[in-house]
């Protein structure tokens, strides 16, 4: 085992390509209940990003190693008295790290992590690196927002924004699943058609179209009662406007608002009338609290079923865009590029996905 590894480090919050360095660090040692994992391929999230930037849900003491979300990679060594995983067994690490607290802020974008082994996730040979290093984020979020924050019965209604994101896809693959029927809000007129082929029932345009309007029509009387949003602004208020009342939207991210700085502007303007007299309510989700506040037993069982339903071939994670470490200026540059579809990855070692060769 090497005594040193390469690692991308930003000193000091900024723009990622400003202050991300490719440096060398010395290999982490594994404690009690630890594993040391070599990484093989770990995503560019958008949250990565904005963690950099200081515009996240936490703060990590700089210098720091980027990446704080999910990985895939195999177990190196084991801790003093670590049992119930194997050296040599492939895992994806999930929430590395979760929240401030208990669980440090290693990041994922280095070539060893050492993880605690309750975060860690034994995936089948047949998943690809590039898959299974997806797999702790996006269709959690997926699943967690439909099955647990919203409880969406079979036959409701789901009504979601930004259909078209890596989460909505995935929304309503698993809806199509459980008998839910979805309403899908996009932007372009675009992505009407493709969001319709993978299996959308109903698709709303904001480009020429009026979403309340559509949502009664749609709806009819009984009208919609459970939405999620990730765009907030304007369109999250009326995504609130559009449902029933006593209905519910959980808000998970705030797409609309990823380039603005002025904390006045990251905003929701709701209806008082709404909250109040028709007794909607409007709350958050965020996977890195639900990590922090989660036992470990209850993430991995949620993360064995995310496993589950993809190995099943029921949630579909499309194949990444890999970059090594040294070209992440490039990797940062395609991870904002408007519609750039598939999600870039860093990967170690010579890049091949074991799934590929």
């Amino acid at each position: 085992m090497p005594q040193s590894m390469r690692a991308l480090v930003a000193g000091k919050v900024g723009e990622p390509v400003d202050v991300l360095r490719l440096e060398s660090l010395p290999v982490p040692t594994p404690d009690v209940g630890q594993a040391l994992i070599r990484v093989k391929e770990t995503p560019i999230h958008a949250s990565d990003l904005h963690v950099l930037r200081g515009r996240y849900g936490f703060f990590p003491e700089f210098p720091t190693v980027g990446g704080h979300m999910e990985c895939v990679g195999r177990i190196e060594a084991l801790g003093p008295d670590t049992e119930g995983l194997k050296i040599g067994e492939r895992v994806v690490a999930a929430a590395v790290p979760a929240m401030p607290g208990p669980l440090q802020v290693t990041g994922t974008w280095q070539e060893y992590l050492v993880a605690d082994t309750q975060r860690l996730l034994p995936v089948p040979d047949h998943l690809s690196d590039s898959r299974a290093c997806q797999l702790a984020v996006n269709p959690l979020t997926a699943l967690l927002l439909v099955t647990r924050e919203l409880d969406v019965q079979p036959g409701e209604w789901l009504l979601q924004t930004a259909a078209g994101s890596t989460v909505g896809r995935l929304v309503i693959q698993l809806a199509r699943h459980l008998g839910i029927r979805t309403i899908n809000v996009v932007r372009r007129r675009a992505a009407v058609e493709e969001i319709t082929a993978l299996g959308g029932d109903e698709v709303i345009c904001t480009e020429d179209e009026d979403l309340l309007q559509r949502v009664a029509e749609i709806a009819g009387p009984a009208g919609v009662h459970k939405a999620t949003d990730c765009v907030a602004g304007d369109v999250g208020a009326r995504v609130s406007q559009a449902l029933a009342p006593g209905g519910e939207v959980v808000i998970y991210g705030a797409l609309s608002t990823h380039r603005q700085t002025d904390p006045a502007a990251l905003t929701i303007p709701l209806q008082a009338r709404s909250v109040i007299y028709e007794t909607k309510m409007v709350r958050g989700f965020w996977l890195n609290r639900w990590f922090g506040t989660t036992s470990p037993a209850d993430a991995l069982r949620a993360l064995s079923e995310v496993r589950g339903l993809v190995t099943d071939e029921v949630l579909s994670i499309p194949q990444g865009q890999p970059f090594p470490l040294e070209r992440f200026p490039e990797a940062v540059a395609f991870a904002e590029a408007p519609a750039h579809g598939a999600k870039p990855l860093f990967v170690f070692e010579d890049g091949r996905d074991e799934g590929d060769r």
